[in-house]
């Protein structure tokens, strides 16, 4: 699952990212721009985009079957 992490202190939020390269990416942005305040903010937690690539491979998949099944029967007598 994708996650955006949204900054509490400004207006900052990370792109989608996976979990752990989200929260890394919010303590790199206190680190930087919030220096000795603790990371705080909220966590919008989406399907776009790393599902939507893994529901692109499932339907590029059936296609792929659908067009083998199709040409076999084509050889068939």
């Amino acid at each position: 699952m994708a996650c955006r992490y949204w900054c509490g202190e400004c207006d900052f939020r990370t792109p989608w990212l996976s979990r752990a390269l989200g929260e890394e990416e919010l303590v790199r942005h206190y680190h930087r721009d919030h220096r000795g305040i603790a990371p705080e903010g909220h966590v919008e937690a989406g399907r776009w985009p790393l599902d939507l690539a893994c529901g692109c491979l499932v339907a590029a998949a059936a296609a792929a079957a659908l067009l083998l099944i199709a040409t076999a029967l084509g050889r068939l007598p």
